[in-house]
Formats: structure tokens, C-alpha cells, sequence
């Protein structure tokens, strides 16, 4: 199918221009492809054995109420010996895709074993695993000749009782995942869970929030979670998006130590403020944490989000808020093996949103010891999305790439682009030409094959 069939498919019936979450590059494409071989401007590190894999909402009817609700549809490159060995792309065949499912029926029944399954992809204990927060994960076969095609609905081996964030946190010294479920039409509405390294899920344990708001991420560091309660409430009569920004709700971060992980939640108030995104948290001696936040000043009011430093000081039960940028930026990533360490480096996007027009479209290299930026301009008409980190080596912080999917939409289609992380302004490394465009959506992982070589470890 043609780029201009996909876009007019995103228009709905009997409407006239389609709403902004379905229009230009966030309009769904209509079908599933495969290619072998494709162009390359530049080299493919030869070092850059495995998958490129990137969710998002592609609503099968080209027609959802909100950008958030789409059927999830995962984008993979294939990258092997220098070589970009293959592009697909497939939904996420969930219950709700397969069948029109619900997760809350129109009896109030929940069955968190369906959703959209169309925010983020991960892996961890040998599994891929496709995320929406408000369901289970359903996970993904890459192995070669099973093309992503959908597994189905982990929830590991019946121990998970609440749906799992698409923002799950592994500690890269103990293997451990680390991660929540929200929402819940009844208390709790938070509950803290962790898989160990072999993926078996050994701790569950509510936490008592005084109502149910919408956290889609939190933070780790080696010692401790934290939590942000934030004032973005659940309203079943709001339109599209069922939650509305409430200040009197209050703003606030629990702390939990993970050697305790069923004591104490000690909560520290900040200012009101949204955050879709955490960079990346560390501790700071005994008695202090650091969280790094793409901070909105509310929800929904158009304000931009920009790179925060909060210090929580555990004696003074206190909070330092500082605004490190002024730069609009989203999607902050971090090299995951320094994940709740101190990492001087990490990177951010800016690009389109659904409404916000368009923009020049930039990768943003930051460094937090210093404050010190610098940016990968993509020109004209080019819109990256989240860039993820593939290490060139062993090193924690040393040497790699940025990957991301950037849309050109001179010529309707989307390209590969692999960029020095060490260099970011410099020319890219790699420009892989895809076959078609990639919509924008929102968050992947660079998923390497074995050390020893082959295809990706998938055996479950």
C-alpha cells in the first residue's frame, strides 16, 4: 500500500480533516510488510548485531479517540555484519485488536489479558515483551521466521494481579525488573512488583495513594523507588482522555528502599507539575536522591516540557527543584547499564507533537555534570522519534550509538538514522531507507543478539 493510501485511510467516515493524533505521520499505516536488503547511506556498524524494535498506536479502523489509544504496532530493523538485513512491521495481536476486546467492559468487568499493547517493547529473562500500562504485557516472538508475530499475554505464571507499567526499570547490577501497576477502579491503586533476574516475580506489595492518578513512570536508583504522585486525576466523564489535571490534588515522590521493600513509602510534596518521563535517578551519598524529569508545569495546558533536577534530601524531608534547560524535550533515555547510577550523559528528542505543529526536529545530547548540551539538527522537514543507546563496547558510559526512526516528509517515508552518541552533531553514521514511512509513536529498545552470536536469545 502507498504512503498517500495510508494517509487517506486515516481519515473517518462520513468527517471531514481527521484529528490531529491521525493526521500527517501520526496517521496509522494500513498494512504489514516485510523487506530484506535494504539501502544504506553511510556504513551499519559492523559491531551492531541485533533488532532495532519501536511501539506505537496504528488503530486497525484508522480512527481512535486520543494518540494514547491506539492498536499497538511494533517497527523492526534488523541489523546484522555491517548489513541492514530486514524491515517489518506488525500489530500487537491482542484480544482487542483480534476481537475488539476491552479491558473494562461495559459491565465493569476487567480483564487486564487484552489493551492495546502499543507503548513501549522490552526485554528481559529472554522475553520480549510489548507494554500499555493499563493491561498485562503481551510478549513477542523475534526469532528468525517468526517475524514478531504475537505470543500472547504474560503474566508471569499468575502471580501478576494488577496491569504492569510500559515503563518497568532493570537494575543492571542485579538483573532485577523493577516496576508498577496503576489505576484500578478500586484501592489499592498502586502496586510495586519486581522480577528477579530469571524473570519470576517474588515481591507485589500495595501502597496507599489517596487516588487513583496517572503514573506512567517512576524512578530507581541502587538503593531505592520512587514514586510520582502527581495531580492528574481519573474522570470517567472527561472525554477521550479519562484523566483532568487537579492541583488540589497535590504533587509529591515516595521513596521506598529496596532492601525494605514492604516498609515505610515516606512521601516529600513538591510543586504541582506533570511528568510523562524520568531520564534517570541516582543516589547522592546516604541521605540524598537525584531524579532527572521532563517536567510539564500541568497537564494539557500546551506548555512544553523541559529537563528538571530534583534533589531529595531524606534528613530535611525536603525537595530542591531546579530547571536545568530551556529546551522543549522529550523521550529522555540514558545508556541502561548505568540506569539509577550517575550518569554524566544522556538524550532527549525533539519533535512534532499531535497538535504542536511542526517543528525542527532534533536529538539533544545533555550533559548533567555541567549542563552542557549539544543537538543533531535533522533538517527541514525531518522529525526523529525516541532515540535509544546501543553500546559500542563494554563499558558503562563509553562509546555508541543513538538509533531512532526520523520521518521526512518531503518524500513520505522514514529512514533508520544511526548517529556517533559521542559526536551527535556530527553527520550520521548510518541512514538505513526504509520501504515506507513509520508513524510516529513512542518508545523502543536496541535488543542485541547473544555476545556469542546469532539470533536474539528468545527462548522462553
Amino acid at each position: 500500500m502507498t504512503a498517500s493510501t495510508d494517509h487517506a485511510a486515516s481519515h473517518a467516515p462520513g468527517e471531514g480533516a481527521p484529528a490531529p493524533h491521525l493526521a500527517g505521520n501520526f496517521a496509522p499505516v494500513m498494512d504489514e510488510l516485510t523487506t530484506h536488503e535494504l539501502p544504506v547511506t553511510g556504513a551499519v556498524p559492523p559491531e551492531l548485531n541485533g533488532w532495532y524494535l519501536r511501539n506505537g498506536p496504528n488503530p486497525r479502523d484508522a480512527a481512535s479517540k486520543h494518540w494514547f489509544f491506539g492498536d499497538g504496532m511494533v517497527h523492526g530493523v534488523r541489523l546484522e555484519g555491517g548489513r541492514a538485513i530486514s524491515y517489518r512491521n506488525r500489530w500487537v495481536r491482542t484480544p482487542t485488536f483480534t476481537d475488539g476486546a476491552r479491558v473494562v467492559d461495559e459491565h465493569g468487568n476487567v480483564n487486564l489479558a487484552t489493551g492495546a499493547a502499543n507503548t513501549h517493547i522490552v526485554r528481559h529473562a529472554g522475553r520480549t515483551l510489548a507494554l500499555v500500562e493499563s493491561s498485562f504485557p503481551f510478549e513477542v516472538d523475534c526469532r528468525p521466521g517468526h517475524e514478531l508475530e504475537t505470543i500472547g499475554p504474560h503474566d508471569f505464571g499468575g502471580r501478576l494481579t494488577t496491569a504492569m507499567t510500559a515503563h518497568p526499570k532493570t537494575c543492571p547490577t542485579t538483573g532485577e525488573l523493577h516496576f508498577f501497576g496503576y489505576g484500578g477502579l478500586t484501592p489499592p491503586h498502586l502496586t510495586y512488583h519486581r522480577a528477579d533476574a530469571a524473570g519470576e516475580l517474588v515481591i507485589s506489595r500495595p501502597i496507599d495513594v489517596p487516588g487513583h492518578t496517572m503514573m506512567h513512570d517512576f524512578h530507581l536508583t541502587a538503593r531505592h523507588v520512587v514514586f510520582m504522585d502527581l495531580p492528574v486525576v481519573f474522570d470517567r466523564d472527561l472525554p477521550g482522555m479519562p484523566y483532568g489535571w487537579d492541583p488540589d490534588y497535590g504533587a509529591r515522590l515516595g521513596v521506598l528502599r529496596r532492601d525494605d521493600p514492604y516498609g515505610e513509602v515516606r512521601w516529600l510534596t513538591i510543586d504541582p507539575c506533570y511528568v510523562f518521563h524520568s531520564l534517570n535517578a541516582h543516589d547522592e551519598g546516604e541521605h540524598r536522591i537525584v531524579l532527572y524529569v521532563a517536567r510539564y508545569p500541568d497537564f494539557g495546558g500546551g506548555e512544553p516540557s523541559v529537563l528538571w533536577r530534583w534533589t531529595l534530601d531524606l534528613t530535611t524531608g525536603t525537595v530542591r527543584e531546579e530547571q536545568l534547560d530551556d529546551q522543549f524535550c522529550e523521550f529522555p533515555r540514558v545508556d541502561d547499564r548505568l540506569a539509577g547510577q550517575a550518569a554524566r550523559y544522556g538524550h532527549a528528542t525533539r519533535s512534532e507533537l499531535p497538535g504542536s505543529g511542526p517543528m525542527a526536529g532534533a536529538l539533544i545530547r545533555c550533559d548533567l555534570f555541567t549542563g552542557a548540551s549539544a543537538r543533531h539538527e535533522f533538517g527541514p522537514g525531518r522529525s526523529p522519534g525516541e532515540a535509544a543507546f546501543a553500546p559500542a563496547d563494554d563499558r558503562p558510559g563509553g562509546p555508541g550509538w543513538l538509533i531512532t526512526y526520523v520521518y521526512d516528509a518531503a518524500t513520505d517515508k522514514s529512514d533508520l538514522v544511526i548517529l556517533d552518541a559521542e559526536d551527535i552533531a556530527a553527520a550520521p553514521v548510518a541512514t538505513v531507507h526504509l520501504p515506507r514511512r513509520v508513524p510516529f509513536g513512542f518508545h523502543g529498545n536496541w535488543i542485541p543478539d547473544p555476545q556469542e552470536g546469532g539470533a536474539p536469545d528468545l527462548d522462553h
